[in-house]
C-alpha cells in the first residue's frame, strides 16, 4: 500500500472527496485528514487523524525499543564475557537489568516522540499553521486509479507527495473492527 498526501483549504470540498472515496470502494480507515482545527473536521463528519498519531510516540518507542534490545544484548554479552555470570547469582540479575533497560529505552522513546509531529507529517506543519488541512490516503494497487480519477475532479486539492502506508493488515483489523461494532445491539 502507498500512501497519498493531498493539501486544500477547504473542509467541504475533502468531505465530497471523502464521500467520493467511500462511494469508489476506498474504505473509511484508509482516508485521514489531518488539521488543526479538529472541531471543524469532526463537524464536518470527516475522518480524523487521532490525537496521539499525531505525535510520534510510536515511531519514537520503535526506536527505542531497537536502542533497548541492543543495550540488553551489550548487558548480557559482557557479563559472560567477563565471567560474572558465574557467581552464585548467575544470570538473575543481569537478565533483570537487561529487561530494565528494554522497558526503560522504550519508555524513553515514546517520551521523546509526544513531544514531537510524527515523521511523516513534519513536512506539513507550515501549511497546518497557516489553517489548512492534509487529506492522506492509503491505497492498494488496484485502487491507486480510483484515487487519481476522484482526486482529478477536484482541482483544489494540491499533491504533496507519497509516503509509508499504514499496513493492510492493520487497515483489514480496522474495517472488521468497525463492521462488528456497527453488529453490535
Amino acid at each position: 500500500m502507498k500512501r497519498h498526501f493531498y493539501i486544500t483549504d477547504n473542509l467541504d470540498d475533502l468531505e465530497q472527496v471523502e464521500q467520493e472515496l467511500e462511494s469508489s470502494g476506498v474504505d473509511t480507515p484508509q482516508i485521514h485528514i489531518l488539521s488543526e482545527h479538529d472541531a471543524e473536521v469532526k463537524n464536518h463528519h470527516l475522518h480524523e487523524v487521532e490525537a496521539v498519531l499525531k505525535k510520534d510516540v510510536v515511531h519514537s518507542m520503535e526506536i527505542g525499543a531497537v536502542t533497548g534490545v541492543i543495550a540488553a544484548i551489550v548487558v548480557l554479552v559482557v557479563a559472560y564475557m567477563a565471567g560474572w555470570t558465574e557467581s552464585a547469582a548467575g544470570w538473575t540479575p543481569f537478565i533483570f537489568l537487561a529487561v530494565v533497560l528494554l522497558g526503560f529505552c522504550t519508555w524513553e522513546g515514546g517520551l521523546f516522540g509526544i513531544q514531537e509531529p510524527h515523521y511523516q507529517f513534519k513536512r506539513f506543519q507550515e501549511a497546518l499553521h497557516e489553517g489548512k488541512h492534509v487529506l492522506f490516503v492509503d491505497v492498494d494497487t488496484k485502487q491507486e486509479n480510483t484515487l487519481c480519477q476522484v482526486v482529478s475532479r477536484h482541482p483544489q486539492l494540491q499533491i504533496a507527495g507519497i509516503g509509508e502506508a499504514t499496513p493492510e493488515l492493520v487497515v483489514e483489523a480496522q474495517k472488521k473492527w468497525r463492521s462488528f461494532m456497527k453488529a453490535m445491539p
